[in-house]
């Protein structure tokens, strides 16, 4: 390996880890309290140090965004590979978004920063364009799964049916989290609960568990690759 090519590869290392800090204060401190001088911190730099590899916060959380929604592509990509049945596949999409929300929780933070006013306004247009197309692509791999799942219904009305109530359970989550409201766990019982009442909407009985008892939320299927790995495949 030669020089530039070993300089390059040390610098996307870096960058990475300035992200993986950038998620964990983010995690911690909400938007509004996630800091440059922060992240500079969580990974041990200065803050001088940090903006050679970031020109500013508003970078970082986009690199987070473009991130997330590569991430959601491989997923979904991956979904759309099995050749499986239609309750099957309903029940592997959700377990895709529980896993998602588990292992990367900062995703749906993100989300929810997309949704705040001028947040984007010293974002250029042409990386907004881009954030709406990539996004757009994600929408429709979920839009073709639906379809799959139930062809009667157009795929659209099922993808933001079931994008805008898995978010929203995110929301109300944080939103007792931070009233100091619920008990631990609480969250998870009432997301399967949910989703045994979308996979009767579907026409679908209840899952069976091992042992012919029914269970209340989906098996998680093939396990997605970490933002660290989707980062590497990217990286030449």
């Amino acid at each position: 390996m030669g020089v530039t090519e070993r300089r390059k590869r040390e610098r996307e290392a870096r960058r990475g880890e300035i992200l993986d800090a950038a998620r964990d204060v983010l995690l911690s401190n909400g938007l509004r309290g996630t800091t440059t001088k922060e992240i500079a911190e969580r990974c041990e730099l200065s803050e001088a140090t940090l903006f050679f590899y970031f020109r500013n916060k508003d970078e970082i959380l986009l690199s987070l965004i473009f991130e997330s929604i590569d991430f959601w592509a491989q997923g979904l990509d991956a979904l759309a590979a099995r050749a499986l049945p239609p309750a099957e596949l309903l029940d592997a999409i959700w377990a895709f978004h529980e896993e998602v929300y588990r292992e990367h929780p900062d995703y749906f933070v993100i989300s929810f920063y997309l949704a705040q006013p001028q947040v984007l306004d010293n974002v250029s247009a042409e990386v907004k364009d881009d954030i709406a197309r990539r996004s757009g692509e994600n929408f429709r791999r979920l839009r073709e799964l639906l379809g799959r799942v139930d062809p009667s219904t157009p795929g659209a009305i099922l993808a933001e049916l079931l994008w805008s109530l898995f978010l929203g359970l995110t929301v109300a989550e944080a939103s007792r989290a931070n009233l100091g409201y619920g008990r631990p766990g609480e969250h998870v019982k009432t997301r399967a609960q949910v989703y045994t009442v979308v996979r009767r909407a579907f026409g679908f009985a209840p899952a069976k568990a091992a042992g012919g008892a029914s269970r209340t939320g989906p098996r998680s299927g093939a396990r997605t690759p970490t933002a660290r790995k989707v980062r590497e495949a990217k990286a030449p």
